[in-house]
């Protein structure tokens, strides 16, 4: 029997593709362009709002009937209700049998699940949320962490990720915040370009969400309409999507619920077609956020029936109808038989996925589903990446008089709302907080450390005493008294206060929990309050999804420790920096303000966007992008900056620096040592910020253009060089162009955004050049000894 070309694994996919859809009805090409939700409830709440009338049953739908035609995705078979790993996997596979089975291709379904802070499934490990690995500053970690989860989550049979996040925070009330990497584009975008690689590595399709401007909804209201303007798309929004695809290899992208200037993104040729796949040339598959296609019809209302929705979205290029069928099924195939649809855009959606499918093995003829014999999902060694993440994310924002580390046989009142809730360690899309919810009375499945247990081991020998004293949003204050006892006979308190992670309402952050402030939850703040009026010293340690306002009690707190939800090891963690075991070296990817109101705002402020005069609100944060403390002390020394390939100059911060001139195609270095003085290892982060003194459009006063972690032993030093090249000046002209205009340029190298400790000024010549996207998009670094 001759094998069909489309089977031969010798011919390039493109032509397999080709032969296969030739053979295919249009029944058989839109079956490609769906998934069915299988594990999705009928019977109960479901997991995300409109869910109960835009999914339908697979029984209803007649289950045997539907995967005869073929099928897309499976959707979330592990990430829907608690099941045990090794059944889930079985099942699993046993459903692509029968779909194997059923069409007349046999071509296996792609299963997605989510990943955002782990593989969402029951058992797996429970990592330190996106917000978490940029505080972090460490790209390696995080590329090996993404790989663990990809390996995870294809030793079950899943190919495909919903992850990473690429928003970049415009607005913290925003609930999602706790889902992003952080307010600078930069530091998203190189974050998450090795979050993609490791996924990647791993066989793993990574998904690029949400593209493009879902974090810039106006009111920080989930799903409201997007306000940027043309220069804040390009220059903040874009940068983190385009650099994952051309850096970190993603294949698939996930189109966003907002609307921007009233066009849908799922609705919008120009930046699904135009930008993504003409102008940065994406060749992977762009799926619909969870409902999204059906949004533009039910919430947009910009199409009146689902032809009409179908079409928007394909033409406007969404490949992927997900969760579920609704509108890419029989209303699809029925409005292209009528003529109203162009059957070449189910045939071009069709190809992309068929392509993908392709190139994970699953049109080849030997392509069996795999069923593992042990499946772990939560192994020593991805709790011990967990741990090493979550330590290195954990920020001290303040320690005035040293009263951290914590001394041995100190007495010690833990206080607070998170203190002894596992929970408080995982954000809206960890499994347990995500689903378990759903299931009361099922175990959490895995290892979930109280920071109160966690205190308790790292200081065996302190006494330690605890009571919640509150809520975290409730408004009971009738545990304050017993709170304030408790903080009075210790020497110190440690005030434990934070977010609940939920969806739509359900917690204090997460997707749908939006704020109107940046007030501490409930009655935190008045618990906290209280305690320091004890006169106690007060230790503030936050557990949370986003920063707070935090300048009510400035200079009134013994200490203050940040920790973005640090996962399942963050109790450790967070213990182990009060107890001085971690030296803290997180860095804030996000600002902390200093009153609650005069929101949005993020670092990346223009001259008039910063304090002056002409207003008498001053929106300089309490704690600025970039900020971190630790417990032993750095020196930046030997610092040269000059154009690349000639003698150094050796330089200062401030004025009298020599300007070095380098052409708008050149390349500039500026280096420094960073020495280790204290008694103890630790980490520094060197940040290189570019400020733009005159240009033709307004730019922000620094942006972050490079950084490099480095972890000193005391008494070592290590060098570390940045290669600046010009192109990470650009920005859009007037014009919409992205361009590098020759003039003055300054390098700071800094402690943080406020921070600076090396100033290099150089003039860039010639003409303005215009880029295309074979910019450089990312600082060369090299590290070396002191």
């Amino acid at each position: 029997m001759t094998t069909a070309p489309w089977r031969d694994r010798a011919l390039p996919a493109a032509a397999r593709v080709d032969d296969l859809l030739a053979r295919m009805t249009l029944e058989e090409k839109t079956a490609q362009l769906y998934g069915v939700w299988v594990g999705a409830a009928t019977d109960g709440e479901g997991v995300a709002p409109h869910q109960h009338d835009m999914t339908a049953d697979p029984s209803e739908q007649d289950w045997d009937e539907l995967i005869a035609r073929g099928l897309g995705q499976l959707t979330r078979s592990f990430g829907t209700a608690p099941v045990d790993p090794a059944v889930g996997a079985r099942a699993l596979a046993g459903a692509q049998r029968r779909i194997v089975e059923a069409g007349r291709f046999g071509i296996p379904a792609v299963a997605h699940e989510e990943c955002l802070a782990g593989f969402t499934a029951w058992r797996a490990t429970a990592y330190p949320v996106p917000l978490a690995w940029g505080a972090a500053f460490d790209p390696p970690l995080v590329e090996e962490m993404a790989r663990r989860i990809g390996q995870d989550m294809r030793s079950v049979g899943v190919h495909q990720g919903l992850a990473p996040v690429l928003d970049v925070v415009r607005d913290p009330r925003w609930g999602r915040v706790e889902e992003t990497i952080g307010e600078d584009p930069y530091l998203v975008g190189t974050v998450g370009a090795a979050y993609v690689r490791g996924l990647e590595s791993a066989g793993v399709v990574a998904t690029l969400k949400h593209f493009a401007g879902y974090a810039s909804s106006a009111g920080a209201r989930n799903l409201a309409p997007v306000r940027a303007g043309v220069r804040e798309f390009a220059d903040v929004t874009l940068p983190p999507f385009e650099m994952a695809l051309r850096e970190g290899g993603a294949r698939s992208v996930m189109a966003a619920y907002t609307e921007r200037d009233g066009v849908p993104a799922s609705a919008d040729p120009e930046l699904l077609t135009g930008l993504l796949r003409e102008e940065w040339g994406f060749t992977g598959t762009v799926v619909a956020d969870y409902f999204g296609i059906g949004f533009l019809q039910t919430l947009h209302r910009v199409a009146g029936t689902p032809a009409e929705t179908a079409r928007l979205a394909l033409e406007a290029g969404v490949d992927v109808e997900l969760p579920t069928v609704k509108y890419y099924g029989e209303a699809l195939a029925a409005a292209v038989r009528e003529g109203s649809v162009p059957e070449e855009l189910v045939d071009r959606a069709a190809r992309r996925v068929l392509l993908q499918k392709c190139q994970l093995g699953l049109l080849d003829e030997e392509w069996r589903p795999e069923v593992p014999e042990r499946v772990r999902l939560d192994s020593a060694a991805n709790r011990a990446l967990a741990r090493r993440l979550a330590e290195e994310s954990v920020v001290l924002l303040d320690n005035p008089d040293g009263l951290l580390p914590l001394a041995s046989g100190t007495r010690v009142a833990v206080v607070g709302p998170r203190a002894a809730d596992a929970l408080a360690m995982l954000g809206c899309y960890s499994f347990p907080s995500h689903v378990l919810t759903h299931h009361p009375g099922v175990e959490t499945g895995i290892e979930i450390p109280t920071l109160l247990e966690s205190l308790r081991a790292e200081l065996p020998d302190a006494k330690v005493t605890f009571t919640e004293g509150c809520g975290v949003s409730e408004p009971d204050r009738t545990g304050f008294e017993e709170a304030v006892a408790r903080a009075s006979e210790a020497d110190v308190c440690v005030a434990v206060l934070g977010d609940r992670a939920g969806l739509f309402g359900r917690g204090t952050s997460g997707e749908g929990c939006d704020v109107t402030d940046l007030r501490l939850p409930g009655v935190q703040g008045e618990l906290l309050d209280a305690l320091v009026a004890t006169g106690v010293p007060v230790v503030l340690v936050l557990l949370t999804g986003r920063p707070y306002a935090l300048g009510r009690w400035h200079g009134r707190l013994g200490a203050v420790v940040q920790a973005f939800f640090p996962g399942e090891e963050g109790g450790p963690a967070v213990a182990g920096v009060l107890s001085g075991r971690v030296d803290p070296s997180g860095r804030l990817p996000v600002s902390v303000p200093r009153v609650p109101g005069g929101q949005p705002w993020t670092y990346l402020q223009p001259p008039l966007g910063l304090a002056g005069e002409v207003s008498n609100l001053d929106p300089t944060p309490l704690y600025a992008f970039g900020h971190g403390r630790s417990y032993t002390t750095f020196v930046w020394e030997n610092f040269e900056a000059g154009a690349a390939g000639g003698a150094g100059e050796a330089g200062a911060a401030g004025a009298g620096a020599a300007e070095t001139e380098i052409s708008t195609d050149g390349f500039y270095e500026t280096a420094v040592t960073v020495r280790n003085t204290g008694d103890r290892p630790g980490a520094e982060v060197v940040q290189l910020y570019l400020h733009d003194p005159v240009a033709s459009v307004t730019r922000p006063d620094v942006r972050l253009i490079g950084y490099r972690r480095l972890e000193l032993d005391p008494g070592r030093s290590r060098r570390v060089t940045f290669r600046f090249h010009p192109d990470l000046s650009a920005f859009t002209d007037r014009e919409g162009r992205r361009v590098v205009e020759p003039g003055a340029l300054e390098l700071r190298l800094s402690a943080s955004s406020a921070d600076h400790r090396h100033t290099a000024r150089l003039r860039l010549t010639g003409p303005l050049r215009v880029l295309g996207t074979d910019r450089r998009l990312h600082c060369e670094t090299e590290v070396s000894d002191g």
